[in-house]
């Protein structure tokens, strides 16, 4: 059994489609990060970073529980473990080299992007501008990459894909006031209806629908989400 838990935000989402795709036993557990739910000292103590997506898997090797937190570091483990969605040997560097990309330059500068065009008090111009163009600048890469390839590793679809699908899902967010954001990024977007049309996608969407996360954004959920500016 896999203990899921989770916030409807990017990160989580990646691990809600392998969950889904790989049709593994697992509980979703509530983590509202706007009421403080990640900085208690149960949650601390199986990610002491305080954020989502964190899992135990009570099945781990030798039967033991095992704690795994940070998206990418997650997706690994739940390849290896079943064997699913991981990549060819010879293609080991590529899938470890953009998992890299994805978790520490397209994720980080379009969360970024999204927080100060959308969540900061102040909307500096500067700000926005370095974040947002550095997105874009990340998604170009990308783009590049796709130019005749179907998937983002390989010959297959893999975690990178879930990787990635979690934050191009948010490029509307990423790109503020753009009605058709992936226009300028077509191999994108290609690789984007190709992920988003498999049926485990729709299934990922709908992970925590049914909990009540808390919407407002109030004095409680700024100092829950943002603690270092309080």
């Amino acid at each position: 059994m896999i203990r899921f838990y989770f916030h409807p935000t990017p990160n989580p989402a990646k691990i809600a489609l392998f969950l889904e795709e790989a049709g593994l036993d697992y509980e979703v557990v509530p983590t509202d990060t706007s009421k403080g739910e990640q900085h208690t000292s149960e949650f601390r103590a199986i990610n002491p970073n305080g954020k989502v997506p964190a899992i135990v898997d009570t099945d781990g090797p030798g039967g033991n529980a095992v704690r795994v937190f940070d998206s990418t570091a997650i997706l690994l483990y739940l390849a290896e473990k079943t064997g699913r969605f991981n990549s060819a040997p010879e293609d080991r560097g590529e899938l470890l080299s953009w998992l890299s990309f994805i978790g520490t330059g397209l994720g980080p500068f379009s969360g970024q992007a999204v927080h100060f065009q959308l969540a900061a008090p102040e909307k500096l111009p500067y700000v926005i501008n370095r974040y947002r163009r550095e997105a874009e600048r990340h998604y170009q890469v990308l783009e590049v990459h796709l130019n005749g390839r179907e998937y983002i590793v390989g010959n297959d679809y893999s975690i990178a894909d879930m990787s990635a699908w979690g934050w191009i899902s948010m490029a509307g967010r990423v790109f503020s006031g753009d009605d058709n954001p992936l226009a300028a990024f077509p191999n994108i977007k290609r690789w984007f209806e190709v992920v988003e049309d498999r049926p485990a996608a729709s299934r990922a969407r709908l992970v925590g629908a049914d909990h009540p996360f808390k919407k407002e954004r109030d004095d409680e959920a700024l100092r829950a989400l943002f603690p270092s500016n309080y």
